[in-house]
């Protein structure tokens, strides 16, 4: 009977084992599914937030190639502006008076250049 009551009192041990296994499974299997979890949702966050700067990105390039168009067009309109045949035509410029007997400097001198009086 020595060998039946080591056998039973050997049983509960096994019992106990088993059991610490089995919760150390469990556990090993909730904190690998948890860290999988968490990883996605930072895999979610990270394009999310990829997404919302790449649509920005878009927004901006848009924007700014509507604003070189406006630069191009307003570039435009200022030498079309500035264009001598334009300033011919204009009535202020039609109405001056040519000047007669134009009187022009003989040398090389500056208009504020001191004349010395000896």
């Amino acid at each position: 009977m020595s060998e039946f009551t080591s056998t039973t009192t050997a049983l509960p041990g096994r019992s106990s084992l088993k059991h610490m296994v089995n919760q150390s499974t469990v556990l090993l299997m909730v904190s690998i599914g948890s860290l999988i979890l968490a990883l996605a949702l930072l895999i979610l966050f990270h394009q999310n937030a990829t997404a919302t700067k790449g649509y920005m990105l878009r927004n901006l390039e848009r924007e700014r190639s509507q604003l070189l168009l406006e630069e191009e067009i307003l570039n435009m309109q200022v030498a079309e502006a500035q264009a001598l045949h334009r300033l011919s035509e204009d009535p202020l410029v039609q109405a001056m008076i040519p000047a007669r007997n134009p009187r022009f400097m003989e040398r090389d001198t500056t208009v504020a250049a001191k004349i010395k009086k000896d």
